[in-house]
C-alpha cells in the first residue's frame, strides 16, 4: 500500500501519527508537506511544517504545544530580547536552534531542502517519507492594512499568524514564488504511484491550497489513479485548530466543512476529491463527490487511524 498525504504543520503531523497507526508496518507512507511558511530569522532558514511532522513522528515534539522540541529551553531568544534583536513574537527554542543551524549550514552548502531533510530525518526516523513540496523559495504572504500607518502591506505569514494572531483582516493571501518553482524531486512520482491520496485536516488555505499552488501538483492529483480522499478541518463551523476561518474568509470560503468540500471540488468537475469526510453531525453535499460523517476529533492516536480508516473506505482501498 502506497499512501500519500498532503500535509501542514500540527494537524498534519498528527494525522500522519493516525495514518502510520491505522497501516502498522510494511506500507509506504509519503508526506508532501507545506514549506509556504518557512522563514529566514537570525540568518538561519525555519521550515516549521517539516519539523513539527519529522518532531512528532520521530517522538521530539513537545506534545502540549504542538510543536517544537520536547524539554526546551530558551536562553537564546531570551539573550536575543535583551539586545532588543527584533522577531521576539517567533519563539526559538535551543534545541530546535540546532536543527535550524544544520538545514541553513547545508543549505549555503548548496544542498536542495529535500536532500536536507532526508539527513535531518536520518536522525528522527519519522517512519514516514517527508517531502517538501517544492526545493525552490516559496513563502506565503498576507496582504493587511498596516496597524499604524493605515496603509495596504504585505507581510510574512508567520507575521501575521504568530504575532497577529491573524486578527488583523486580510485583503487577499499569497504564495509568493510558489508560480516559478518546481514539485520537489519525488513528489509527482509519488502521486502517480500512489495507492490512494489523503488531504490532512490541515489549513485548506495555507498548508493544502499553498502545496497545490506548486505547479504540476495539481495536476498529478488530476490525473492519478488513486482515489482522493480530503478530511474536513471544520467542526461544527469551527476550525478545529488556529485561525483558518480567517484564511478561508479572505479567499471568500465560508468556514463550514461544506463550503471547504465545495472548494476542494470533485475530480469529475475539474477539482480534487473523490471523497471527502465530515465531522458527525455536519450537514455537508459536494456535487460528485462522496461525503461520509464520521468522529473528526483527534483526540489520541486511535481515534485518529479510525479517521484514517474512514478516508481510506470511501476511497474503496482496505489499508491492509
Amino acid at each position: 500500500m502506497k499512501v500519500v498525504v498532503v500535509v501542514g504543520g500540527v494537524g498534519g503531523a498528527r494525522f500522519l501519527q493516525g495514518v502510520k497507526h491505522a497501516l502498522g508496518p510494511g506500507h509506504e507512507v509519503t508526506a508532501l508537506v507545506n514549506t509556504g511558511d518557512d522563514v529566514w530569522l537570525h540568518g538561519l532558514r525555519i521550515c516549521p511544517d517539516l519539523d513539527t511532522c519529522m518532531y512528532t513522528l520521530g517522538g521530539g515534539i513537545d506534545t502540549e504545544r504542538g510543536w517544537g522540541r520536547t524539554g526546551e529551553t530558551w536562553t537564546v531568544k531570551d539573550e536575543l530580547a535583551a539586545y532588543d534583536a527584533g522577531s521576539e513574537w517567533f519563539g526559538l527554542g535551543d534545541r530546535d536552534i540546532a536543527t535550524h543551524l544544520v538545514r541553513t549550514r547545508m543549505l549555503r552548502a548548496g544542498y536542495p531542502l529535500s536532500a536536507v531533510t532526508e539527513a535531518l530525518c536520518a536522525r528522527w526516523r519519522p517512519g514516514v517519507t517527508l517531502l517538501p513540496m517544492s526545493d525552490d523559495r516559496v513563502e506565503t504572504h498576507v496582504v493587511v492594512d498596516d496597524p499604524d500607518s493605515g496603509e495596504r502591506t504585505a507581510i510574512h505569514f508567520q507575521e501575521w499568524w504568530i504575532r497577529h494572531r491573524a486578527a488583523l483582516p486580510a485583503h487577499s493571501i499569497v504564495p509568493v514564488g510558489a508560480e516559478e518553482s518546481a514539485p520537489a524531486p519525488g513528489v509527482l512520482d509519488a502521486v502517480a504511484g500512489a495507492d490512494v491520496v489523503l488531504f490532512a485536516p490541515s489549513n485548506p488555505v495555507v498548508s493544502v491550497g499553498t502545496v497545490l499552488a506548486v505547479p504540476g501538483v495539481r495536476d498529478a492529483l488530476a490525473k492519478t489513479e488513486a482515489p482522493v480522499v480530503g478530511v474536513s478541518p471544520i467542526v461544527e463551523n469551527r476550525p478545529v485548530r488556529g485561525m483558518a476561518d480567517a484564511c478561508l474568509t479572505a479567499i471568500g470560503v465560508d468556514t463550514t466543512a461544506e463550503a471547504v468540500g465545495r472548494h476542494y471540488g470533485s475530480r469529475r468537475n475539474d477539482g480534487l476529491l473523490d471523497g471527502w469526510l465530515v465531522h458527525t453531525g455536519d450537514p455537508a453535499e459536494v456535487p460528485d463527490v462522496e461525503v461520509r460523517a464520521v468522529p473528526l476529533l483527534m483526540s489520541d492516536v486511535d481515534a485518529t487511524a479510525d479517521m484514517v480508516r474512514a478516508a481510506f473506505a470511501v476511497g474503496g482501498v482496505s489499508g491492509e
